[in-house]
């Protein structure tokens, strides 16, 4: 793991500092929004709910994310000056460690919501807290295992092309390890994902119900992580140096999104959310007042 002092091959200053800014700005909105509705949570008692619980994990989840962009966009702005990674070998381990675990649980997370949406929908009995809490637990626990494989020696953490963030390190012959995480973290959660979508949809059709929006959630995962899991099938296969420095920086940069849009559909489209969201904001005006 080199840390090298000169710009990563294939990038000019200008084209890191702009990488740094859009990682900003990805960052920051993530993290209003998602803290938004974490706040609004522990503000407003109709919020919480087994249901609503599956929310909550997808926004610390997600909020995760935007913490590890946060780092990311602040290394590449560093990276003009200092030209290298400001955090160290074991920063690196850990940034990779952190952004691994928050993108798994955001993407089982998505996936849990998928399925307790349909349970509410087609069985028409609520989400009981015992299911809600082993839910979450299994999407952290099971994330934090994947995240943790690679520093056990399956797998391994390295910087990415442009050398300001760390990820899973795509560049090695670790065929099986990719297999398998592309199928269980991404192939298997679609799957849930779509399966309990369809299933509601049909559900919903034949008894009159009115519609939910059920294609933003799938398209949100497939073009979110999608590229991500093509780009780690694709190095299982064959040379992915075959590919551009530049082109394999888009599915990070893609995924950095993710938090932002899923914060806009699960909780800032939720009418309970709102009011919530109004509460905290009022409060917070009361104060200063």
């Amino acid at each position: 793991m080199a840390e090298s002092r000169t710009l990563p091959t294939g990038f000019g200053e200008l084209e890191v500092l702009a990488v740094g800014m859009v990682l900003l700005v990805e960052a920051l909105t993530g993290l209003s929004l998602n803290s938004l509705t974490i706040l609004s949570f522990c503000k407003n008692p109709e919020l919480r709910t087994p249901s609503h619980l599956l929310v909550l994990s997808l926004a610390f989840a997600d909020s995760g994310i935007s913490l590890n962009a946060l780092i990311a966009a602040t290394s590449s702005l560093l990276r003009i000056s200092h030209r290298r990674w400001p955090y160290g070998s074991d920063g690196c381990q850990a940034h990779g460690f952190q952004g691994f675990a928050a993108a798994l649980a955001s993407i089982s997370n998505s996936a849990a919501i998928a399925w307790g949406s349909y349970h509410h929908y087609c069985t028409h009995r609520r989400l009981a807290w015992d299911t809600a809490i082993s839910l979450v637990l299994f999407v952290w626990l099971s994330s934090a295992f994947w995240a943790a494989l690679p520093l056990l020696g399956w797998g391994h953490y390295d910087y990415e092309p442009l050398g300001t963030c760390c990820t899973l390190d795509y560049s090695r012959n670790f065929t099986s390890f990719l297999f398998t995480m592309a199928f269980f973290n991404f192939l298997l959660p679609l799957f849930i994902t779509l399966i309990s979508y369809w299933l509601m949809e049909q559900k919903l059709g034949k008894t009159g119900h009115p519609q939910v929006n059920t294609t933003l959630p799938v398209r949100t995962l497939l073009l979110g992580w999608g590229p991500y899991a093509l780009l780690y099938l694709y190095a299982a296969i064959t040379d992915v140096t075959l590919i551009s420095p530049k082109l394999q920086m888009v599915p990070a940069l893609i995924a950095k999104m993710v938090p932002t849009i899923n914060a806009v559909n699960y909780a800032l489209g939720s009418d309970m959310v709102h009011r919530g969201i109004w509460q905290c904001l009022s409060s917070k005006r009361s104060e200063r007042d």
